[in-house]
């Protein structure tokens, strides 16, 4: 207790309150954000020179998830993130459509064309398409079943109603000249099944040769040779050359490649068609094997009004589809979301720019201007997808601290065990204490998300690294998530 008094308590009060205001000064310092010096830790550092890489080609930040920055470097170059940027896009359709939203597709007519005995569709039947970005073959199927119930058997033709997105379609070869990969493939309003088929490899041992079983089987596509028999020990996942060859008769896919029959029965997956004749083809294939009949053309078209619902499907909650973008880092699904989310508000037909001003949209009415933010195609495999360290970071606190924040969080790969990270940081400090999204391209090479550090303290993580070179990058992104976890 300070003693009262004359002239010396004036001393002694001004003293007061130059401890008390230095005291205060010091606990605003020690809890405001602290802008860490543009280096980095000398174990990050050495790190990164094992790589042999510049200092120029990396961007990091490390804060605490109370925003006291630990660590940065080059953090606000603008840097290409690859599939880092799904980030972005699952943040922003969280919090701009909502973690229940739901992609609903649907088979409808005009009650006056509903069917009489004979089974037959009075008038056309019309799909409304809705974006669904993992309509998957069982679930067309099942659509159809639905139909059959309804007593119909036989279609004039069917009016695809796809405008919810406009002219969305890609050239499927133009980011790495491998048309037929799956993750190349377009977005579309009406997708099924990623536009992919399957290519079922059935192991011979007998004849030692492949067999080769193509699901769905669809017209004007075929398969052209087998991989070569091989006796040596399964290396691992087998990998099998399918090149599309266009010609009068369709499109073949040649195969070629060596596969040891110890790997057993595999299966992978090739585009063989453009979206829209993809699933036209799937559609009219599995309406036959159900006994079902389609007399005329699949065609597009806009829903009528006054039609009535005959069939319909709906996807799984956006919380549990950002699941399958972020840990599978799946390119086609994000492409969908991005347009989604474009396609919320009015619109003639929803296209990639329509997403992308969406996306700020969100952010902005969240706190976060990125005016360096390049969204592109919002799935991260671009060559033109631009964000910093810093944004990223503002982005993993934000919604850390959002009412999103579970569905944001358990849609990332957890270390050492499942998704892209599943083969990563499985060592006894970093196994499971991670949640991540990697990112990787040619020269490219990212990991951004949340660590649980051995201190019990939680902390965000980006790491980006771009250079022609950027394959030698891992060891150090790894070695910055483990620098992460012993704090």
């Amino acid at each position: 207790m300070l003693a009262t008094g004359n002239n010396g308590n004036g001393v002694v009060r001004r003293a007061a309150r130059q401890v008390i205001g230095a005291g205060f000064a010091l606990l605003v310092a020690l809890s405001a954000p602290v802008k860490a010096a543009d280096a980095l830790p000398p174990e990050l550092a050495r790190a990164l020179a094992q790589t042999k890489l510049p200092n120029s080609a990396v961007s990091v930040v490390v804060e605490e998830l109370d925003g006291r920055r630990v660590a940065a470097f080059n953090s606000s170059t603008p840097r290409n993130p690859a599939s880092v940027m799904k980030l972005v896009t699952t943040y922003s359709a969280l919090e701009g459509l909502g973690p229940a939203y739901t992609w609903r597709t649907e088979l409808l007519a005009l009650p006056q064309h509903w069917p009489g005995p004979d089974g037959a569709l009075r008038g056309p039947l019309y799909l409304r398409a809705s974006g669904d970005p993992i309509l998957r073959m069982e679930d067309l199927w099942a659509m159809l079943r639905e139909l059959r119930l309804h007593g119909v058997t036989r279609l004039p033709e069917l009016v695809v109603d796809r405008s919810l997105f406009g002219d969305v379609r890609i050239d499927t070869g133009a980011f790495d000249g491998d048309a037929a990969r799956p993750y190349n493939a377009s977005p579309d309003t009406w997708m099924v099944g990623f536009g992919a088929i399957r290519l079922m490899f059935l192991p011979d041992a007998a004849q030692r040769r492949w067999r080769v079983v193509t699901d769905p089987v669809l017209p004007n596509v075929r398969v052209e040779g087998a991989p070569v028999w091989s006796d040596v020990a399964c290396p691992g996942s087998p990998s099998v050359q399918a090149d599309p060859v266009i010609d009068a008769r369709g499109v073949t896919l040649r195969l070629s490649g060596t596969v040891s029959g110890d790997c057993g029965e595999f299966s992978i997956y090739r585009i063989a068609l453009p979206q829209a004749d993809h699933a036209s083809a799937v559609l009219r294939k599995l309406w036959e094997e159900m006994g079902g009949t389609i007399d005329g053309p699949v065609r597009v078209g806009v829903v009528p009004p006054g039609v009535m619902p005959l069939a319909s499907h709906e996807s799984p909650a956006l919380a549990e589809v950002i699941r399958d973008i972020n840990k599978r880092s799946n390119n086609v699904m994000a492409r969908q979301l991005l347009l989604t989310l474009g396609a919320a508000n009015p619109t003639s037909g929803a296209t990639q720019r329509d997403g992308a001003a969406a996306v700020h949209s969100v952010l902005q009415a969240h706190g976060m201007e990125f005016p360096e933010l390049v969204v592109d195609n919002g799935s991260g495999l671009s060559r033109n997808g631009r964000v910093s360290a810093d944004s990223l970071a503002k982005l993993l606190n934000t919604a850390y601290h959002s009412p999103v924040m579970p569905e944001f969080m358990s849609s990332l790969s957890i270390s050492g065990t499942d998704g892209t990270a599943r083969r990563r940081l499985r060592g006894s400090a970093t196994l499971g204490m991670a949640h991540l999204k990697t990112g990787t391209l040619r020269d490219v090479r990212a990991i951004a998300g949340y660590v649980l550090a051995s201190s019990g303290k939680r902390y965000l993580v980006v790491g980006m690294v771009n250079h022609e070179e950027a394959s030698r990058a891992g060891p150090f992104l790894d070695a910055l998530v483990a620098w992460v976890a012993a704090r």
